[in-house]
């Protein structure tokens, strides 16, 4: 395949997305106004609730079988590192730039969480229909591709509904609680307010109280140092405590996940595939309806990101360097850090030699951010402009910096 040929394939996808986000922007315009805020919540909750799960599902439940799922043990491993890769890097982006605290949860997941649905269903299975791929059959990769990008899709689904959700949730709740800790104490306590308009006691009554709080020190510091062990205890419950109510452990069994459950337990489980997968099949009706349903969650998605943006346009509080410090993390250290991982990985013999799958396993490190990072923006209301303006540069960059790398992992796969 040709540089130019790759370019196209990787190019086709972005350029989609990028289209479909300036619709989204065009439809929140004033003059449009069919994007505007309560719209967004209302079709972010029809996402969550609907379109996600069903397309999570269908696809699953289409692609894996008994004998693959067991072959690609790794992958859950390898999306796993790059948010742990991706999370100590944007803690560290956000302790050098400084990033307002309300703002940490969302960078930190946009350097953690990539792109591993619709990029990937469109990607791989185009890469396969081009007449030099590296890797073989078109039937055979194509059907091999569907599936990968469908488990890294589920996958990718419930770590972002699991993991990304509760670091956008706690560092909103921090915000919150911070915001309020700072009204308060603003306030000027009514007994000082009093004190402050009484007349000074004479310098004899000063000095005696001086002398009698001098005397009244050393016992009080005794017993600050006595019980300072137990104040240190008390002072890590409470913090245990504070993060666990931040923590919303429902989002656990999220749609997303349930639906990756039913999606995998139907794909493994040959009397449930002949029942309801194929056209011959008796319940084929709802597979069929579940995958309509599910086309609707990529635009969706995007559609919601485009009509953020015009907020963002208009003012935003992250800064240049947060913005350029996510590229470089997405597209450089993640990337070279993925093939460290897939090397090693290849040396220790747990991916085995399926060039594909391994192309798979390294383009995870290379992706854009997930679109699904602007829908869990929008559900709690904090950082949606910044989110958009980073999709912005993001999704920009991804025409570039996403077909070098896809140039580069097939030339060293090759």
């Amino acid at each position: 395949m040709g540089f130019v040929d790759l370019f196209v394939v990787a190019l086709v996808p972005v350029l989609k997305t990028l289209i479909i986000t300036g619709v989204g922007l065009f439809l929140a315009l004033k003059r449009v106004n069919l994007l505007g805020s309560t719209a967004r919540h209302h079709l972010n909750n029809l996402v969550f609730y609907i379109f996600t799960p069903a397309l999570v599902a269908s696809s699953l439940a289409e692609t894996v079988t008994s004998s693959n799922i067991v072959s690609l043990w790794f992958m859950p491993v390898n999306i796993l590192l790059t948010f742990i890769i991706g999370s100590a890097l944007g803690w560290i982006l956000v302790k050098i730039t400084r990033t307002p605290i309300e703002l940490h949860g969302l960078v930190i997941s946009c350097c953690a969480a990539g792109n591993l649905g619709n990029l990937l269903l469109i990607i791989i299975p185009a890469v396969c229909e081009e007449k030099n791929s590296p890797f073989g059959d078109t039937v055979t990769c194509f059907t091999n591709g569907k599936a990968y990008a469908s488990l890294s899709m589920a996958i990718g689904a419930v770590y972002i509904w699991t993991y990304i959700y509760n670091i956008i949730r706690a560092s909103e709740t921090q915000h919150n609680t911070t915001t309020v800790d700072i009204e308060n104490s603003g306030e000027v306590p009514k007994v000082l307010s009093e004190s402050c308009t009484k007349p000074l006691p004479p310098k004899d009554s000063l000095q005696s109280d001086i002398d009698h709080e001098a005397q009244l020190a050393v016992p009080l510091i005794g017993y600050e140092t006595a019980d300072d062990q137990g104040h240190v205890v008390k002072k890590i419950k409470n913090h245990i405590k504070i993060w666990t109510q931040r923590i919303n452990f429902k989002m656990l069994f999220a749609p997303s996940t349930i639906a990756t459950m039913v999606g995998i337990l139907i794909g493994v489980s040959s009397l449930l595939k002949k029942i309801m997968i194929g056209n011959e099949a008796p319940l084929h009706v709802i597979d069929s309806s579940a995958s309509m349903l599910g086309e609707a969650a990529i635009p969706a998605m995007t559609l919601i990101v485009g009509a953020n943006l015009l907020k963002g346009l208009k003012k935003s509080a992250v800064g240049m360097w947060v913005v350029i410090g996510i590229q470089v993390i997405r597209y450089v250290a993640l990337p070279l850090s993925g093939i460290c991982v897939v090397k090693a990985a290849q040396h220790l013999g747990l991916v085995g030699s399926d060039s594909l799958y391994q192309f798979v396993l390294l383009l995870q490190y290379a992706l854009p951010s997930a679109m699904t990072i602007g829908t869990i923006t929008q559900l709690f209301e904090v950082g949606e402009s910044e989110c958009s303006v980073i999709m912005l540069w993001n999704y920009a960059l991804a025409s570039i910096a996403l077909t070098l790398w896809t140039t580069y992992y097939m030339w060293i796969l090759s």
